[in-house]
């Protein structure tokens, strides 16, 4: 049996968390919703649920003004840029960055759980910033890009 390779696992979870928080954030656009707002909602007979007004801030960056969804499209453009990697970032420190993966795929997770459209988004770059934190314990090194090191165009 072969050996599980963790973090050619992560980057392939990762591709599919990015470009679906991609997805979601443009649908966001459309279709705007706070996905929190039924915690200390109110209930009302004509109108359905009313967000509490605790959560304000919220509304007026997800709903009214989509500041969230573009800042999730920005950050899922980023991961894809760095996981498929442009031939820009090849050979560079930041595409050999594991910890640098981890942190961007916690911070597109604490962005799109926020908005309806990006749970599975968020749920799915969790798993990869696990299995790359699996990869990290495990030592694990991105051979092709530790062999050409320094070499522009070519890990």
């Amino acid at each position: 049996m072969g050996k599980l390779i963790w973090h050619e696992l992560s980057r392939y979870i990762s591709l599919t968390a990015s470009v679906y928080a991609v997805w979601a954030s443009f649908w966001g656009f459309f279709f705007r919703k706070f996905f929190w707002d039924f915690i200390g909602g109110i209930l009302r007979s004509p109108g359905g649920l009313q967000p509490s007004p605790k959560f304000a801030l919220f509304i007026n960056v997800i709903v009214k003004y989509p500041i969230v969804q573009i800042g999730t499209m920005a950050l899922g453009f980023t991961i894809i840029a760095l996981e498929y990697p442009i031939p820009i970032l090849k050979g560079t420190a930041i595409f050999r960055s594991v910890a640098l993966r981890v942190v961007l795929l916690i911070m597109q997770a604490a962005g799109t759980v926020l908005f309806y459209r990006g749970t599975n988004a968020a749920l799915w770059s969790l798993i990869a910033a696990m299995v790359y934190i699996r990869s990290l314990t495990l030592r694990e090194r991105m051979e092709e890009a530790i062999k050409h090191k320094g070499q522009a165009g070519q890990a």
